[in-house]
Parts: structure tokens; sequence; C-alpha cells
């Protein structure tokens, strides 16, 4: 079993790791059997269930091919953050595994992971074969990344046609004013008990991932940013404060989004709220196969609006460059077969089928050929990722910024569910801590 000394960085580690020390520790990973590799996958389609269903068949296709034995794991997206933070700092972890590509240059510092350069970046074929703005999210600039794409991603706006049709809407929304006017017409009390039963949005609100994507996108819109131009954390600036309480008025002042939403906790939350007819819209990245398992078809997607509909540049910003990563541990038992699993999950034949199935953009360009990645829907994200996608804060204190940033607006949202006040005030303030526990490391 070959070992390896780590330093982890502790920092990275506060507030998503409620126990266990963060500090140096001897690792060791993988199954430790030549014929055999375990793999840690994200949760991309509606359910675990589902996503074991996909990546199966493209295991027994690697399995038939090399004789090489994949043991499957798929992670919630709740705990798959931990999971690989606790793997880290016990050295307990797989081969081979899928991160956030938002969590890439906190990952790296960790030192914990093989880099994709020279034999092994050759092994996979190259960086030329990857869409470029993707294979950038791999690591900090500048260093060898430790981790390459596996799918592409970006976010849109969903919204319920028919519902549209009725509310007289012709066009989907595209700057924010729009937006809130429009969902204010689509929230409705639609039986006439005096409840509202159809509400114009639902979110996430307890996903701290989502809440995070909305701060960095709406803070860019309204002209701030996470991080100042020096690299460090600069959560409560005019700009994000602005973006923040845009996002958390939805509930509390708009009074579009359910105060149920508050506790949902991820993207196949919104989608089934969306599907059973209780909003009209949402914010999401690939729901495609989620609606399609729920036999929904009554919708489009369009670009996120903009606070102007004209906006470039920052303020243009309507995606993250989102997409998820895969990453080979370098104390691996069996980093051949671990790499040569990447090589496998970014063919050109397996993008094609991975991507399709779960309604992702491939990462290789190649892939693109196939009819189906001719879509509407992949054409439109494609020009988002092209012409209105930025990348996250590319720091070593990434993830630990998603972490307290979003749970700050996860906060927010609780108290105006429960009916309290948000001031911009609240925002600023909620945020400034969170910019204090970041710069302090409590």
């Amino acid at each position: 079993m070959n070992t390896k000394k780590f330093r982890w960085v502790a920092a990275l580690a506060v507030g998503v790791v409620a126990a266990g020390s963060m500090t140096a520790c001897s690792a060791s990973g993988g199954s430790g059997d030549s014929d055999t590799i375990t793999y840690w996958a994200s949760n991309q389609a509606p359910t675990v269930e589902r996503d074991a269903e996909i990546l199966q068949e493209s295991i027994d296709r690697y399995t038939e091919e090399t004789g090489v034995k994949v043991d499957l794991e798929v992670i919630p997206w709740s705990d798959l953050y931990n999971r690989i933070l606790t793997a880290v700092s016990s050295g307990e972890g797989p081969d081979v595994l899928n991160i956030g590509n938002t969590w890439a240059v906190s990952l790296q510092s960790s030192g914990a992971f093989v880099p994709w350069e020279g034999e092994a970046l050759d092994a996979i074929g190259g960086q030329d074969r990857f869409v470029q703005s993707s294979f950038a999210t791999g690591g900090a600039e500048g260093q060898a990344p430790t981790s390459v794409p596996i799918y592409g991603l970006s976010y849109s706006l969903y919204y319920n046609t028919a519902m549209f049709e009725a509310a007289g809407i012709t066009t989907p929304p595209a700057t924010w004013d729009e937006f809130v006017e429009d969902a204010k017409k689509l929230t409705i009390d639609t039986d006439g008990d005096g409840q509202i039963d159809q509400w114009g949005v639902t979110m996430a609100g307890s996903s701290i991932a989502n809440n995070a994507h909305q701060a960095f996108v709406r803070g860019l819109q309204n002209g701030g940013s996470l991080y100042d131009d020096d690299g460090n954390p600069d959560f409560g600036n005019d700009g994000v404060v602005t973006g923040v309480k845009e996002w958390v008025d939805l509930m509390a002042v708009d009074k579009v989004v359910s105060p149920s939403d508050a506790e949902s906790v991820n993207g196949s939350d919104m989608a089934a709220t969306f599907a059973e007819g209780q909003a009209a819209m949402f914010f999401d990245q690939a729901p495609g196969d989620n609606l399609k398992s729920r036999n929904f078809t009554d919708y489009a997607a369009a670009p996120v609006p903009m606070e102007t509909a004209d906006a470039t540049g920052l303020e243009g910003t309507q995606s993250h460059v989102a997409g998820i990563n895969v990453s080979v541990f370098e104390n691996s038992g069996n980093k051949e077969a671990a790499i040569d699993f990447v090589k496998h999950l970014t063919s050109d034949d397996e993008q094609k089928y991975l991507n399709e199935s779960f309604g992702s953009l491939p990462v290789v360009t190649t892939a693109y050929d196939d009819p189906a990645f001719q879509t509407d829907v992949i054409k439109l994200k494609q020009t988002i990722l092209a012409d209105h996608a930025q990348p996250m804060p590319l720091y070593p204190s990434e993830g630990q910024m998603e972490t307290l940033v979003g749970t700050a607006i996860k906060d927010l949202l609780a108290t105006a569910a429960q009916g309290g006040s948000v001031s911009e005030a609240d925002v600023k303030s909620a945020l400034e801590d969170a910019n204090s526990q970041m710069t302090t490391g409590q």
C-alpha cells in the first residue's frame, strides 16, 4: 500500500466538517486491489439509483475492455464535499472521484490529487481535446490542474410555457425587473381557497452551493465581486449586498417564492415543485433528465435575466462556468488504472453517452458532432458559456467561501420564511460576518 504525507489546509474545512482534525495526516486511498478501483460519483440524475444505472453501463464497457472492476458509489451533493474533505484528512478515500469544479482550486491546495501534466495528461489525450473554458476550471491559474472536466454545465432560466401563456406573458423576462414582474403575475391562488398554490419562482433555499452561485452571479451583475483585485474576500461590498438582497427579496418582499422553499436542499426539489405545477420558473443547470423522468414537457429554457437586457462583460454574467470535474487521488493504490478510467470517462464515445444521459454538455470538442447536442437548449448553454459565464473565484479559499456565503443566505431565507423582515443592513451584516469568519479562520 502506497502512503504519502499530506498537509491539509485546515482553514478550508471551516464550517464544513463538524468534527475531526484537519491537520496533517498519513493518507492511503483506493481499494489497493490491482484488479479493482473505487469511484465516487456525484449525483447528476433525479436519484442516485438512476445515476448508478447510467454509470454502470459505462463501467461495464470499461471492465469488459480492460478487465479492471470499478466499485461505484454515488454520493448526494449535500454530502460530497464533506466526504472528500474527510477522505483527504483520513486517507480513506477512493481512487477516482467527481468534484464540483468550483472546489477544484481549494482541493488542489491539499496536495492530495494527481496533477494532470506529463504522462498523466498524455494518457487522456492532452489538453487540446477539451473545451478550454471547462479545462481551465481544473485548478489555479499557472499550475498543473488536479482535476479535468467530465460534465459541462451552465445556469439557465426554466419556465412553464403553459403558465406563461395563461398569464398573457409572451416572452421570457430579459431583465431582473421583468423577471420579478412576471413572477408576481404567476403567483396566484388557482382554486380560490385563499391560499397561494402556484408560485412564480421556486428555489433551493437550503442549498449552500446554489446560494453561493447566486451571490456570485447577482453580485457581478450589480457591479460587485466576492473577492477584491488582490484576492481578498470582500463579501459585504455594495454590489454583492444588492445582488443577494434581490435574491432574498423574492421570498421576503416580492412574495413570489413559497416559504417552504427555504428548506429545499437541491435541484431535484426544484424540478419536482416545477413539474408538479407549484411554481412557474426556476434557475438550474441541467434539469432535463429530472423533468423527463416526471414526464413533464411544458417548459422552455432562456438566459438568466440581467439588470439590463444589453449588459456585457462582468455585469452581463448569467452563470459561472459550471460543471463537474474528475480527479485521481495521489495515493491511489492503483493509480495507473485510475488514470486509465478517467481516460475512459472522457473518451469521445463515453462523453456522448454520459452527457446525453445526464442532459449536460460534453467537455471534449469532438463530441459536439453528435446530433444529441444540436438541440436549442444545448446551443443556448453553449452561448451562455461562451459569452455570459465567468469562472468562480480561482482561489484556495473558494470552497470555504461557498460554505460561509451560502450558509449566510440560507439563514436569511429562513428568517424570511418565518415571516421576519430582511433589510439591506441585515444582508450586509450577514455577509460581513461570513467575511470575518473567512479572514479569521474561525
